[in-house]
């Protein structure tokens, strides 16, 4: 088995994050590994067509990627205080961009939760874990955050 030396997280800042965040800290010091934590804001470029956004959506996209970076800071340091973790925030494609950015940072292991989406947004965006773990270029463990 390949050493694992670093592990991506991808988050969504739910409390479902919060769990499966922590789980992949426990992972991380056992194997003396990296976090690697890292928000992805959807790209709405697909979708320009099927609304007049009262700003224009690169601007949207711009204010949503500073949002994260505060959220971030606040949801690491209330889920893993003290806890030494990389962070990114990235835009596009949730799961080219999880996939790409794994590549990048060369992930041993990306560690992320099963539910996420619901009801609508499933629909549209599909599992991103399912995607993931069929795409990633290392290997995946998901993890049900509703059961201990």
């Amino acid at each position: 088995m390949k050493e694992i030396k670093k592990i991506l997280v991808p988050v969504d800042f739910s409390e479902n994050s919060q769990k499966i965040l922590r789980t992949a800290a426990e992972f991380a010091g056992k194997f003396r590994a990296r976090l690697a934590v890292v928000f992805v804001v959807q790209s709405f470029d697909d979708y320009s067509g099927f609304f007049v956004p009262h700003m224009p959506i690169a601007q949207f996209e711009e204010e949503m990627v500073a949002s994260a970076r505060e959220r971030m800071k606040s949801f690491l340091a209330e889920t893993l205080p003290g806890v030494e973790a990389s962070t990114a925030i990235l835009s596009g494609d949730v799961v080219d961009e999880i996939n790409r950015h794994a590549e990048q940072e060369d992930a041993d292991l990306i560690i992320m939760g099963t539910h996420g989406y619901k009801g609508l947004e499933k629909i549209l965006f599909g599992s991103v874990a399912e995607r993931i773990v069929k795409t990633a270029p290392c290997p995946v463990l998901t993890i049900n955050p509703y059961r201990e």
